[in-house]
């Protein structure tokens, strides 16, 4: 089936009380291991494309292979930009089919947050496009994004209110305690600050960082409000694990389908385990 918005993937899980995964994905290995990990388990599925893959893969390459596998599948595909830093970057990837972008203000004061972003949510909707906007700042590193720990501000209710009211976006991606990348220790999140975003906005929330999050806070978190789960590190880990099986099972292989294709199986399965995790399996 073509492309479909974030916003409609999200008004289902909304309705049903689950949430929908967004993989990062970088390449055709990838993007292939996450659809058909979504076919597999019925379920709708977002493709996410970070600044390090636009700037690896290319605009052009990560929408055509996007689109091609919702084409060929079944089920749900939303093609989301993550972590857009710029306007003139949100219009180039809604120029190229993207359906779903997220423009990321939360380097920004809360004024200035909000008028950037409504600014990109003017255009989206005029192109029937998602948008995705941030509040508070996610600890950790990203691709070239980063922010220290010291500097990572929890999202506040209140501010997330206005935001969401003055600018209209289709998600809110909160900060409540996870971090991009591999976590030093055990993330505590902040259930109580959630539960009260989730009270005083009327849109769907998206939780980042969420690879290394135990599978309860998860759990917790979805009963919670969120209806989106950004999931990364979780897949790199099992990409370069299957490859280094791969080369030591296979001693002096050199045929690329041989290494890549065991690290697009143990990619397949992180997929559909965190699925199954969010409850969205079987809602397609």
């Amino acid at each position: 089936m073509p492309l479909v918005t974030l916003k409609e993937v999200l008004a289902a899980a909304e309705a049903g009380g689950f949430a929908v995964g967004a993989f990062n994905a970088n390449n055709l290995e990838i993007v292939q291991a996450i659809v058909e990990a979504a076919e597999a388990e019925r379920s709708p599925v977002i493709l996410q494309a970070s600044q390090g893959a636009l700037k690896y893969a290319g605009i052009k390459y990560i929408a055509a292979l996007a689109r091609v596998a919702a084409e060929t599948s079944s089920v749900p595909v939303v093609l989301h930009l993550d972590h857009g830093t710029s306007f003139a970057q949100t219009m180039q990837c809604l120029r190229h089919g993207f359906t779903s972008v997220m423009f990321d203000g939360s380097g920004h004061v809360l004024e200035e947050n909000i008028a950037a972003t409504r600014r990109v949510v003017e255009v989206a909707q005029a192109m029937g496009a998602s948008v995705e906007g941030e509040l508070g700042k996610i600890g950790g590193t990203e691709d070239d994004i980063s922010v220290d720990e010291r500097e990572a501000l929890l999202t506040d209710p209140q501010e997330a209110r206005r935001f969401v009211e003055e600018t209209e976006v289709d998600a809110l991606a909160v900060a409540i305690g996870t971090a991009h990348g591999p976590y030093k220790g055990m993330p505590r999140l902040d259930f109580d600050r959630l539960a009260a975003i989730d009270r005083l906005t009327a849109v769907p929330l998206v939780l980042h960082g969420a690879s290394g999050v135990p599978d309860d806070s998860i759990c917790r978190a979805v009963a919670l409000g969120v209806r989106k789960i950004n999931i990364d590190t979780d897949l790199r880990q099992a990409f370069t694990g299957g490859v280094r099986r791969a080369l030591l099972d296979g001693g002096s292989e050199y045929d690329p389908r041989k290494i890549l294709g065991p690290a697009k199986e143990a990619m397949k399965a992180v997929v559909r385990e965190k699925i199954r995790l969010f409850g969205c399996s079987g809602k397609a």
